[in-house]
């Protein structure tokens, strides 16, 4: 057996992240060779990846950033089973190297941004090694971006929930941040009425009806009731027509007037684990 040194571990350690001890089995699996230790240590993580395949990965953290003139915005979602690893640092700066790497390159979709490179792997292989650091089962479960000629991006404390927000021109940061962090508040479905999916809508209409007949409304006003509480539902959840957090004497669009006549919010996301 090849006579393994501490500085050969530590080498081996700084490349992949991985703990002493299994450095120094992964070196001794390898006969020392550096190269086949970092392959051992792979394939370790994938099978741990592989018996823990069924396991739910439901904790985790939400990440949202922007580029660095404003106009990209993206979020990445990384699974983990435990709350205790999802406040390690390891891994959350595993999750912004994935983040960071989504806004370099701007991938189509979530399939795309696995298939990236990201230190010499791919960003999926990346996560199997460090499943086999962790030893718990990761999952990147979602990416979503937006493009614009200003987003905001905010993640609440705790990195459970993060938004961004699209707007069509260049706005004070202050004014950007109150809309991002009105959308992580009040979970809008829509920026405004007219962009409610129209199935939406219609579900809408038929739990009025069916609320107003429970009540013992006559049959002939049921619809009339059904869409004076469709009002209240786009009240209540479109972003421009809400109550703002901050001042429940103006709505979002008051509020946005109010900054700037012309400033528009063209879009937003937002994704919560379970709080």
């Amino acid at each position: 057996m090849a006579q393994i040194g501490v500085s050969e571990i530590t080498r081996l350690r700084k490349t992949t992240g991985a703990g002493m001890m299994d450095c120094k089995k992964a070196l001794e699996e390898s006969g020392g060779d550096f190269t086949k230790a970092i392959e051992v240590i792979r394939k370790k993580g994938q099978a741990i990846a592989n018996k823990r395949a069924d396991r739910e990965a439901s904790e985790g953290v939400v990440l949202a950033k922007v580029s660095n003139n404003d106009t990209l915005g993206a979020m990445i979602v990384l699974n983990c089973e435990t709350d205790f690893v999802a406040k390690n640092q390891i891994f959350i700066g595993l999750a912004d190297k994935i983040l960071n790497v989504a806004l370099k390159e701007k991938p189509a979709d979530l399939e795309a941004l696995k298939k990236l490179a990201l230190e010499g792997k791919t960003v999926s292989e990346k996560i199997i090694e460090q499943v086999g650091i962790i030893g718990e089962k990761m999952e990147l479960a979602y990416y979503g971006k937006l493009e614009a000629e200003m987003v905001i991006s905010y993640i609440h404390p705790g990195n459970r929930l993060a938004t961004l927000v699209a707007f069509n021109k260049k706005c004070d940061p202050r004014v950007g941040k109150d809309v991002a962090m009105q959308v992580a508040a009040m979970n809008p479905i829509a920026v405004d009425k007219d962009d409610v999916p129209a199935e939406i809508l219609e579900k809408e209409r038929e739990i009025g009806r069916e609320q107003a007949l429970l009540e013992g409304k006559p049959e002939n006003i049921v619809d009339k009731i059904a869409e004076g509480k469709l009002q209240k539902f786009f009240k209540e959840s479109t972003l421009l027509n809400q109550d703002f957090t901050k001042d429940s004497k103006k709505t979002i669009r008051q509020y946005l007037q109010e900054a700037d006549k012309s400033l528009v919010v063209k879009a937003f996301r937002r994704y919560t684990l379970n709080m």
